[in-house]
């Protein structure tokens, strides 16, 4: 099946779910406003009340919803209520920023949801591969070379199709908090690129191929 998605109304309307610093929200936010990224952050999800990454939501005045797993009975209720919330926002994408929970992907929203993963998937992804667990195992393992993914979301973990990878070399002397610093480093310039290619219309789904048209559409 081929898809093409095609541009919205710029600016590109965005919900970023978080769960814990923010880093990349921040990173978003700054991007947004220096002009290098064709966004509009409509709503601001954690799910927990804790996440430091609200406070950069609250600064820049973006509206905020805490949506918690414990307060509902199932991953699917869990995921109709954040939807749902989405839905309102008039939203044209979602993405996840250091989102930790599963989400079940309704109808309509088939690659219009995003996540970034920080290694090469399919390498050191799945269940249980976030944060530092991701960088451990792929220094456990010996590679000589992590980076990040940016992908579409499904309904399983670290799955849908890749729009772009950044290669990030390993060291030698590498300990899971400076690999952590390098590959987040590329996902600091991985995502809002990504962001901006759908944004400009350029990306097409072919089943799980991603193509990047060179010029927008």
């Amino acid at each position: 099946m081929t898809e093409s998605l095609t541009r919205p109304a710029a600016p590109l309307r965005i919900a970023v779910l978080i769960s814990g610093t923010g880093r990349s929200l921040s990173n978003m936010i700054e991007r947004i406003k220096t002009g290098q990224l064709d966004c509009e952050i409509r709503l601001v999800v954690s799910s927990t009340s804790e996440a430091k990454g609200l406070r950069f939501a609250e600064m820049a005045g973006i509206p905020m919803a805490v949506l918690e797993r414990k307060d509902f009975p199932s991953q699917d209720d869990f995921s109709r209520a954040i939807f749902g919330r989405v839905r309102a926002a008039g939203v044209d994408l979602v993405v996840l920023a250091g989102f930790l929970k599963q989400l079940t992907i309704p109808d309509g929203f088939s690659h219009r949801v995003v996540n970034i993963h920080p290694a090469l998937i399919p390498s050191f992804c799945g269940k249980g591969f976030y944060g530092h667990h991701v960088h451990e195992a792929a220094l456990a393992y010996g590679v000589k070379l992590s980076g990040c993914t940016v992908h579409f979301v499904d309904n399983q973990y670290d799955h849908g199709p890749v729009i772009l990878q950044v290669p990030v070399p390993v060291l030698d002397d590498d300990t899971p908090d400076t690999l952590a610093d390098r590959v987040f480093a590329a996902e600091c310039e991985a995502y809002p690129k990504a962001l901006q290619l759908i944004a400009e219309g350029r990306v097409r789904v072919e089943g799980r191929r991603v193509r990047i048209a060179e010029r927008p559409a």
